[in-house]
């Protein structure tokens, strides 16, 4: 039986892709392993959020880390379904490094029937030195109850 983890090991970067934001900030797998999964976004001037001081925006850590604690969701599944961020706190603790690469990984360490909790870190350099820690819940099966096909609401 295929796992959610194993799609995840096997296609990569393929399946974080499918995300038209992750794909727009160009966010790579680096690695998973079972409930836990990193991530790294290349360093780029686009990206920057000050150009006085070249620091990359705080919105592409946040998009970082939420897609790293998802990768760590699907990775912690025996099978796949849906799932939404329910709550993202970040908190930062320093700017990122000018012209290095950050990192996040995260480790998915709870499951319910219907939530996962997630922790994870962003990092440049030193993982033990975070540019910014998360912690988020995550709804599984996001799509239940919905007829196939109705996966947006429509306007009033």
């Amino acid at each position: 039986m295929t796992t959610p983890f194993d799609v995840i090991r096997s296609m990569g970067t393929e399946l974080l892709q499918a995300s038209p934001q992750a794909k727009a900030l160009g966010l790579v797998l680096v690695g998973v392993e079972p409930r836990e999964a990193t991530l790294k976004v290349v360093y780029r001037d686009d990206l920057i959020g000050d150009p006085d001081t070249g620091v990359i925006a705080g919105g592409v850590v946040t998009t970082l880390l939420d897609h790293a604690c998802g990768q760590a969701v699907w990775a912690a599944l025996k099978e796949y379904t849906t799932v939404a961020t329910l709550d993202l706190r970040i908190d930062y603790m320093r700017a990122a490094e000018p012209g290095l690469d950050i990192f996040a990984h995260a480790h998915c360490y709870k499951l319910t029937r219907s939530v996962a909790f997630v922790r994870a870190q962003a990092y440049d350099r030193d993982r033990d030195d975070p540019i910014a820690t998360a912690q988020a819940a995550f709804m599984l099966d996001a799509h239940a109850g919905r007829p196939p096909g109705t996966n947006r609401k429509k306007a009033p």
